[in-house]
């Protein structure tokens, strides 16, 4: 369901969380998505969640 490739992740991610979802948490929970897995795979790029922005920076 998400992409493989962390940076076409990280935009997908960030745009659900722009147009669709109020929280990572919120996201992950509709998608039943592993939160962590997601953490994980994004950071190996250098991105964290902020969740007072609600994306990944």
């Amino acid at each position: 369901m998400f992409p493989q490739d962390p940076i076409i992740l990280l935009s997908y991610v960030n745009t659900k969380l722009r147009d669709e979802y109020s929280s990572l948490d919120a996201l992950c929970d509709d998608l039943d998505a592993d939160r962590e897995e997601l953490v994980r795979r994004l950071e190996t790029v250098g991105y964290t969640y902020d969740e007072d922005k609600n994306r990944f920076l």
